[in-house]
């Protein structure tokens, strides 16, 4: 395919007509990019691991949003039967989803992901690269250069809140019918947010997903723990291993932490080594070990 004369701008590609000739310069078709020769080839790459921490980042980060909302409406200080229920509830419907995006993904039916490699953050915005030959007219070329990441998501999006919609009333209805449809106005208020957010800033939360689960996770842990009546030391150990809420609530601070580390290790192509998980608990027992310090009645205003 060296003939082909090459096309300006950096996503700009020309696609093989049915007369076995090719088209002037444009966007390369969904599910094509442009190669060296301008060529537009389908995209034959599977999704590297850091793609599937990706994917699993926002499938978490909806689930955790569903969790934290369920326990801010229902107001418990335990969980009792009826606030577990909608906790599965929630995890079913994400799951459930989940499953559903890689199936009407290509190849439809299977759990494999035809993609585009993402090479560089500029794959995400390709709006912004449209090239301009001669500063005459504007070669339009934009498209999805991490097919199919971008679209992915918004399809995960919306089925999360189709099935949430038909699935969630009822289970309230029946467990937690005054408080319950709350958590059910809540998700419809986030889910175009992260839509919102996803449309904007893709490729910055691709490349940051990893930092932003380990930060959220420590202020997360830090905020549980400061929520405590009493801040004393030995008050803070029992309570994490005799309370079942909290230790729910640590054990689920350490996992996303832990996959954090997994997330920045894949990122700087780094061999995952179980000696990096020792810094896992080290936020929760920073708090435990310091908070005597910080305790507000012990300070003195000269």
């Amino acid at each position: 395919m060296n003939f082909l004369e090459g096309c300006p701008g950096l996503y700009c590609g020309r696609s093989l007509l049915t007369d076995g000739n090719w088209s002037d310069c444009g966007v390369c078709a969904r599910g094509f990019k442009s190669n060296e020769s301008s060529a537009c080839v389908p995209c034959e790459d599977n999704l590297t691991l850091y793609d599937w921490f990706y994917l699993s980042f926002i499938a978490v980060f909806v689930l955790v949003l569903h969790w934290f909302f369920i326990d801010v409406v229902t107001k418990r200080r335990n969980i009792p039967q009826e606030v577990i229920i909608i906790h599965i509830s929630a995890l079913f419907e994400t799951a459930l989803a989940s499953l559903i995006t890689l199936h009407v993904t290509d190849p439809i039916g299977t759990y494999d992901v035809r993609s585009c490699k993402t090479k560089r953050l500029s794959d995400w915005y390709t709006l912004f690269y449209n090239p301009s030959p001669n500063y005459e007219t504007l070669l339009y070329c934009t498209q999805e250069a991490v097919y199919p990441l971008y679209t992915m998501v918004f399809v995960f999006y919306s089925l999360g809140a189709i099935i949430m919609l038909l699935i969630r009333p009822l289970i309230v209805r029946k467990f937690l019918p005054k408080r319950g449809k709350l958590t059910v106005y809540a998700a419809l208020y986030f889910y175009p947010i992260l839509a919102l957010s996803h449309a904007v800033g893709g490729g910055l939360i691709y490349y940051s997903f990893p930092y932003i689960t380990i930060i959220l996770t420590v202020l997360s842990s830090a905020a549980h723990f400061a929520f405590k009546l009493n801040q004393t030391m030995k008050s803070l150990l029992l309570s994490s291993v005799t309370d079942f809420k909290n230790i729910v609530v640590i054990l689920g601070h350490w996992l996303l932490q832990a996959f954090g580390i997994m997330a920045v290790a894949t990122l700087k192509d780094i061999d995952i080594h179980p000696a990096m998980f020792i810094f896992v608990p080290f936020p929760a027992l920073f708090y435990i070990l310091t908070a005597r310090f910080t305790d507000p009645h012990k300070l003195h205003i000269e």
